[in-house]
């Protein structure tokens, strides 16, 4: 082959004329393209402010030849370019954030003087992040999971992280056995799989030798471990805290958020179906609401108790296996948080905010919960690894927005240091040049208690009953809920290749409910129900149901917030599709077209209407109600159409309400549907019967159909 020659026309040679069009691009004589200054645009400059003249090529010697080391502006993309990713998180991985603010609505000063409790109607900034925990930052948003749920309230003493869950309660009491918990639930380290996913052979061992973990199995074998949107579940401190007063008494407090569109998950066919439609789901959810101006709105409840209520109580309040039923310590309600800002960039705020446990402020103290005690550890020593050392603090997502004075320099990234000569105290150079001292009256001052014990590696036996809360949790379950579990149960111990993890594990679940235990025998086939294992501490069968334990019972009762999916085709009604736009939006919630083609439908109207999604790509499962506006040939046309048969099967299958016209029975009748319609599928014959079928959609989900659609009702 001809060696190509070395010569070069002018480096600088100005780009073929480009369109008018400031979004189009000059090609120059080699076919790079260039958009410049000229077109309106402001400068391009490197991280140092440079102006740069050419951000196509970098610097060589001739067209062909070596790059020079000269060419400042490229080692300083590429260098930033490989070092654009920072150590993801070993946990929580994957989330989502938001800013906003937290609004007192009950003045808590006869129990803590943190300063964000003493004023109502005064608003403090926070910044919330919601995650899943197993997965990687690249895994599905409706992996079988716990939910972070965490806020850094931005108050006028400082920052507080309330870093909590979705759940209430945790796997494990001590913080010693967090890192085999989360060693288990991952990939397996010899094949790297399975991802975002605790169906395997590593966690059920651990799970089934760890029988503290059995409360913590029945939140995440059931539907609280698939939200529906992360709008539309609780959050959880955990923990137990103290609130201290003015004068230094302290009382017990468990902090809770409550959403104001109230309860509700997704059923697991659905997320499996979902994950593959849009793994983004959460997000977009999320993302939708707040750029519409539908803010997610949630409210700040605390459970209050001083040590009487602790000694009497059944369990040990330092338990974070453990939760205080609401009926036992009824919730007050202390304000509310709106969601009303996306961030402006991802990397530079959700994925670089640092939550510690241990930022707490003035008013708030720790209790000794051991789970609690080793996360103050080890958040902040987690954040130094991520972010690159002491200096996270200045990372503006992280810094406080009160007042900062102290004496600490240097270090990687450094921002800023204390100005002046002093950087030590106590020194002599007076209140001008020497800096910040102790405040004696506002300073934070630790709950004064007296502690007495033997130094000794243990838990205390108050932490031994393992069983008798996730009994509790169970039987406050709905009928539907409680198959949801044991299905969930079944499925996951169905990846598990031995038989032993299998076995052991129904052993643990006959401590719970021997029903319970029974059923998930038989789904995974078990020709012997195994022995219990002896619990450690005989549990309490005899505990009392808890209404607050179920989604169900504390469903929302109405369609705000909710998304309507109508597929329509050409000549479909459109004073239907006009009515259900109306009703939906009167009921707070949103309606999205889907129909063959993206283009959208001409409907009855001859006007065009646009659609949101392709049938192929929106898929019933985005939808918490579907309808269908078609005509006789558009129901013929998608009766064809695998897709379309799967948006009606699908929503039937997963108990949605439908709603359709008379012309769409050929589409129903291929989907395998006609002949069991129920109560929750209604014709739309008219504008009133709109009306009906929106004032129903408040229910969310006929149960009632599950029973007629799965094989292990």
């Amino acid at each position: 082959m001809a060696k190509k020659t070395q010569t070069a026309k002018k480096t600088n040679a100005p780009p073929k004329a480009a369109n008018n069009d400031a979004t189009s691009a000059a090609l120059d004589d080699a076919g790079a393209p260039h958009q410049t200054t000229d077109d309106g645009y402001a400068t391009l400059t490197t991280a140092q402010g440079i102006p740069v003249s050419d951000d196509q090529s970098h610097l060589r010697i001739g067209p062909r030849g070596p790059m020079t080391m000269e060419d400042f502006h490229f080692r300083e993309k590429i260098f930033h370019f490989d070092h654009e990713r920072i150590p993801e998180r070993v946990v929580h991985a994957r989330g989502y954030g938001a800013h906003g603010f937290f609004e007192l609505t009950d003045d808590l000063s006869d129990v803590t003087s943190a300063d964000i409790f003493q004023r109502v109607g005064e608003q403090t900034p926070v910044f919330v992040r919601f995650s899943t925990v197993a997965g990687s930052k690249g895994s599905f948003d409706l992996a079988r999971d716990v939910r972070g749920f965490a806020t850094k309230f931005y108050t006028k003493e400082g920052n507080w992280d309330l870093v909590g869950n979705n759940i209430p309660v945790f796997f494990i009491q001590d913080a010693i056995k967090f890192p085999d918990l989360v060693h288990s639930v991952k990939p397996e380290p010899d094949r790297a799989f399975p991802q975002a996913a605790s169906a395997h052979d590593n966690f059920w061992d651990f799970i089934s030798l760890s029988p503290e973990s059995m409360h913590m199995i029945m939140w995440t074998m059931s539907d609280r471990a698939i939200p529906r949107s992360f709008r539309f579940m609780e959050g959880f401190g955990v923990h137990t805290f103290k609130f201290l007063d003015a004068d230094g008494a302290a009382t017990f407090v468990k902090f809770h958020w409550k959403p104001v569109l109230g309860l509700q998950s997704v059923a697991w066919n659905e997320a499996v179906k979902i994950n593959g439609a849009d793994p983004d789901f959460h997000r977009r959810d999320l993302w939708d609401a707040i750029t519409m101006g539908d803010f997610p709105e949630w409210e700040l409840f605390v459970q209050l108790f001083d040590d009487e209520f602790a000694d009497a109580f059944e369990f040990d309040i330092l338990d974070a296996t453990k939760l205080i039923p609401e009926e036992q310590v009824p919730p007050r309600k202390v304000g509310r948080m709106v969601l009303d800002r996306m961030v402006d960039n991802f990397f530079a705020e959700t994925e670089q905010v640092a939550f510690c446990t241990q930022n707490i402020v003035p008013g708030i103290d720790f209790s000794d919960d051991p789970l609690l005690q080793g996360r103050n550890f080890s958040y902040l020593d987690t954040q130094i690894k991520r972010l690159g050392g002491p200096n996270f603090t200045h990372i503006p997502i992280n810094a406080p927005r009160c007042p900062v004075m102290h004496f600490q320099q240097d270090g990687h990234m450094a921002i800023t240091n204390p100005k002046g000569r002093v950087n030590y105290e106590p020194n002599s150079w007076g209140t001008e040049l020497g800096g910040p001292r102790e405040n004696r009256v506002r300073g934070f001052r630790s709950h004064e208690q007296e502690v007495q014990g033997t130094k000794v590696r243990a838990r205390s036996e108050t932490f031994a009953d393992h069983f008798s809360q996730a009994r509790q949790f169970f039987i406050s379950q709905t009928p539907i809920e409680q198959k949801h579990i044991v299905d969930a149960l079944v499925f996951e111990l169905s990846k598990v290749e031995t038989p032993r993890i299998r076995e052991r594990t129904v052993a643990q679940l006959r401590n719970i409910d021997e029903d319970l235990a029974a059923k998930v025998a038989d789904g995974l086939g078990l020709t012997e129900m195994p022995e219990a294992i002896a619990p450690a501490s005989a549990p309490i069968t005899d505990l009392p149901p808890s209404d607050a334990l179920s989604i169900l019972k504390n469903g929302p009762g109405k369609f705000k917030g909710r998304k309507l999916g109508v597929l329509i085709t050409d000549g479909g009604d459109a004073a239907l599709v006009a009515a259900l736009q109306e009703g939906v939006m009167a009921a707070g919630g949103v309606m999205e077209i889907i129909a063959p083609k993206v283009g959208g439908a001409t409907l009855s109207d001859g006007v065009l209407h646009p659609a949101k999604q392709k049938i192929d790509g929106g898929p019933s499962v985005l939808y918490d109600a579907v309808a269908l506006i078609v005509s006789e040939d558009g129901a013929d046309l998608l009766a064809k159409d695998g897709a379309a048969r799967d948006f009606v099967a699908d929503a039937f299958g997963h108990c949605k309400f439908i709603g359709y016209t008379a012309e769409a029975l050929p589409l129903l009748e291929k989907a395998g549907i006609a002949d069991s319609l129920d109560a929750a599928c209604v014709e739309l014959g008219d504008e009133a019967a709109v009306v009906d079928f929106v004032d129903a959609l408040g229910a969310l989900r006929f149960w009632d159909r599950e029973p007629m659609v799965d094989l292990d009702a």
